[in-house]
């Protein structure tokens, strides 16, 4: 939201006000406490009228200082609160005459005593970013509003990014980014999944602890300074010093919530039987026979939104005239060894029997005079479950628990968007600052319930919207796409975007939901969608089995999932580190080489892990132009080299993509391609490529249960690799780039180079 009117102006019916000075600082249990006037003090006769900002300031956790800047602490809240899990820190406070500073971790935010006013935050003698005059305060509006307001200045090149899923530009300055979660496809300016959280290149983040509408104005009204807003009294923030962007990530997620460690099977292909097509059991099984035909490996299952009956979303009972037997058919389903995921949302529409169920029980929102809220935009009279209330969440979780007994592993959480800003919650919260929130306590019930029965680590869903904390319930797809090359890049961007913003896992639907993508771009878009995190086919009006575009699709899907199949010890490893240290399993180029400019802006191209960077291809001839950083990188799927630092050029054909492997990299590859759970370390192959002379690389293969199950040593010394391993699997090998695997006897084996 802006305020001034250029440099010098306010915008028409906005009043400043703004910090000028610090009039007292004292400690406190946590931290301190600072005074600001937003008038200069000269007497004490100044003291008697006018508005005082008090600051406190906290350290959550080393490296993280959080500020709270209150205009009026008497004003009742209702506010959602984000659940947060700050550590055991004792900052360090130093007051004198010239400045107050607290100190976590290598990170210090400093308040100079005296005029004018500034607040900087440092870590090893850097100033990372601060505020001056004009930048702290808060800003009146002739409607009645009251904003608060921070300004946080950018250095010469710094560049923003996060913010939630978003589908422009990955660099966020020039943008005005307001947190306010929206079903607007992918190709507005709108999210499905807000998170007032950025992180920069200039060794920082900031978290903006406010559940509902928070304004961004990134470097859009003040172009050297972030500036962010909110309409209430109080408002906190956090700055999260890395200095990395991983650092910084895992710092956040330390504080937010890190993400569940999906099951294994859930990396394996996803087929949906699309939305608005017709389909039965008949239907179903054509698909999965036709897939196995075919040497298709397929994982999930999944019946979108008509295995329900029309116009009764959702009451989770299954459509009776094309599922007449939904136990038994699961069964079928399940000999098969598949897993079975099924299409929710939080609404229930006036046909459905459940509505008059909740209404009696009050489990819905409600208007202010008491009625039900409803309207009519997606399901005729649909009403909206309050999970503010704790019976409706065991109710709505009852219902669920009943289809998980019935057979289905998982849901697709769907919607959960367009939450109202005039309903009645049960615990009486805000209704504009629920609007965002309402996601998480959404989500959160459905991943409990399969938490609680499935177990740890066997938990997923497939969920649309998402705020703060909800990273910690994966996983997370990139809503309505188009059928057409220029969204398959904004999905990309919208995903790169999300994993910036403490989001570990990421899907996204393979040819676009909306239309039916021609036959080149359906083939582009298998590769992009194997290698990333979780892979789904799904539509919106038409199948997305392969052979409905050509056999070539057929052959380039078998190709790509078994290719993901082999690379399960390397990529749940990588979720591994996602769920355990914050760092996604995809990853802007940014995140992985933040000191080298040239990865600033890169957005059509990602590290899928550490060691591993793709290139989608999103032409028909097969055109693709992608950066490779420093050192010799080697082509994953033709063994050809490539040095870097530099810009390349290449033709693929459907059957290939830039998969390139990082200098001194050691990738374990399983030796199963058909299912993504399977013992990842029987048959293994540890492929090293180019290790220097004197490095050792360390490689932890898992187990599917997420555990370790052996560890691996490789060290170059001259012209011989030497591994050991800890804890062997009877069968494994080494191979070195561009030779021939050489079989391992027991916990150590030398191969000449």
């Amino acid at each position: 939201m802006k305020f001034t009117d250029g440099h010098w102006m306010m915008r028409a019916g906005v009043t400043p006000t703004y910090a000028v000075e610090v009039l007292d600082v004292a400690t406190t249990a946590d931290g301190m406490r600072v005074l600001a006037p937003t008038y200069p003090v000269h007497s004490r006769r100044d003291l008697q009228s006018g508005a005082v900002l008090t600051i406190d300031v906290t350290a959550p956790l080393p490296d993280v200082i959080g500020v709270r800047v209150t205009h009026h602490a008497g004003t009742a809240t209702t506010s959602p609160q984000f659940e947060l899990f700050p550590g055991t820190v004792t900052p360090q406070t130093t007051v004198d005459d010239q400045a107050a500073t607290l100190t976590s971790g290598a990170l210090s935010v400093r308040f100079d005593r005296g005029q004018p006013w500034r607040v900087g935050f440092r870590a090893h003698g850097r100033t990372l970013t601060s505020g001056g005059a004009k930048d702290t305060g808060f800003m009146s509006t002739s409607d009645g509003g009251h904003h608060l307001v921070q300004r946080l200045g950018l250095n010469v090149g710094d560049a923003v990014y996060g913010m939630g899923e978003r589908f422009g530009p990955l660099v966020k300055n020039g943008q005005v980014v307001d947190i306010w979660n929206a079903d607007g496809g992918t190709c507005t300016e709108q999210a499905y999944k807000n998170v007032p959280f950025f992180l920069t290149n200039a060794g920082y983040g900031v978290f903006v602890n406010h559940p509902g509408l928070v304004s961004f104005e990134v470097a859009s009204e003040d172009v050297s300074k972030v500036q962010f807003s909110i309409e209430a009294q109080s408002m906190q923030y956090f700055v999260i010093y890395g200095p990395t962007p991983k650092e910084i990530l895992a710092k956040y997620t330390a504080l937010t919530g890190r993400p569940a460690l999906p099951p294994a099977w859930s990396f394996g292909l996803w087929l949906s039987t699309s939305f608005n097509t017709d389909y039965d059991e008949a239907t179903v099984t054509s698909f999965i026979e036709g897939m196995a035909e075919r040497d298709l490996p397929l994982s999930v299952f999944h019946f979108d939104c008509f295995w329900m009956r029309e116009l009764s979303w959702c009451d989770f009972e299954w459509d009776p005239r094309v599922f007449p037997d939904p136990p038994g058919m699961l069964a079928r389903l399940k000999a098969r060894g598949l897993r079975v995921c099924v299409w929710i949302n939080p609404y229930i529409a006036q046909r459905s029997a459940l509505f008059e169920e909740g209404r009696a029980r009050g489990y819905f929102l409600k208007r202010p005079n008491g009625d039900v809220w409803q309207w009519d935009l997606w399901q005729p009279g649909q009403a909206i479950v309050d999970f503010t209330n704790p019976e409706a969440r065991e109710w709505y979780a009852a219902k669920l628990d009943a289809l998980l007994d019935m057979g289905v592993d998982c849901f697709k959480s769907d919607f959960a968007e367009r939450i109202p800003t005039d309903a009645v919650y049960y615990d009486g919260s805000d209704p504009t600052e629920m609007h965002n929130y309402y996601t998480y306590l959404y989500n959160r019930t459905v991943f409990d319930l399969l938490r609680k029965r499935r177990g740890e680590g066997d938990a997923v869903v497939f969920a649309r919207s998402a705020t703060v904390g909800t990273q910690q319930f994966p996983v997370h797809w990139g809503g309505d796409n188009l059928s057409t090359p220029e969204s398959m890049a904004e999905t990309l961007r919208g995903g790169l975007s999300l994993t910036m913003s403490g989001f570990g896992f990421w899907s996204h639907d393979i040819g676009g939901f909306e239309g039916t993508p021609e036959a080149w771009l359906f083939k582009r878009w298998i590769a992009f969608g194997l290698l990333s995190s979780h892979s789904r086919l799904h539509a919106n009006y038409s199948y997305r089995v392969p052979w409905a575009f050509d056999e070539e699709a057929v052959d380039v899907l078998r190709k790509f999932t078994k290719l993901k199949g082999t690379l399960m010890p390397y990529l749940y490893q990588a979720a591994r580190v996602a769920h355990l240290d914050g760092v996604p399993v995809m990853r802007a180029m940014v995140v992985e080489f933040p000191d080298d400019p040239a990865c600033v802006h890169l957005d059509r191209q990602y590290m899928l892990g550490a060691d591993l960077l793709v290139a989608p291809v999103f032409t028909e001839g097969g055109d693709v132009s992608y950066y490779v950083p420093d050192g010799e990188w080697t082509h994953y799927l033709t063994g050809e080299t490539i040095a870097g630092p530099r810009w390349v050029r290449e033709e693929h054909g459907f059957d290939s993509v830039p998969l390139l492997v990082r200098p001194g990299a050691v990738l374990p590859v399983g030796a199963v391609d058909d299912r993504p759970d399977y013992d990842y370390a029987d048959g293994l192959t540890l492929r090293v490529y180019g290790i220097a002379d004197g490095a050792t690389v360390t490689t932890e293969v898992p187990t599917t249960g997420g555990d370790v199950a052996c560890t691996f040593t490789t060290t170059r010394r001259g012209d011989a690799v030497h591994v050991t391993a800890d804890n062997p699997p009877a069968r494994w090998r080494v191979q070195l780039a561009g030779t021939e695997p050489v079989a391992a006897e027991g916990s150590s084996l030398t191969v000449h180079i």
